[in-house]
């Protein structure tokens, strides 16, 4: 699926229906590929509009804090 993302991003003129065939058989769902598809779409976009308004990207310290918190607290964090 990931090869068939990376083509989609970078290649999506190369795209064939053989691609998607070769996903379904090594067994990952219709619903599944179209879920991929959808995600890397969002993902597109907001780079996209990231890099035309120079949004700043903090440093590797930034997230790496941030995945730490995350994974002692979760990603959700229920309202006190």
């Amino acid at each position: 699926m990931l090869g068939f993302l990376e083509k989609y991003t970078l290649r999506p003129a190369e795209i064939v229906p053989e691609d998607m065939q070769n996903l379904l058989v090594i067994g990952i769902s219709e619903q599944a590929i179209q879920d991929a598809l959808y995600v890397g779409a969002i993902f597109q976009i907001m780079n996209r509009l990231a890099d035309s308004f120079d949004v700043a990207v903090p440093p590797p310290a930034v997230f790496a804090l941030s995945a730490k918190s995350r994974l002692e607290r979760g990603y959700y964090r229920a309202p006190s």
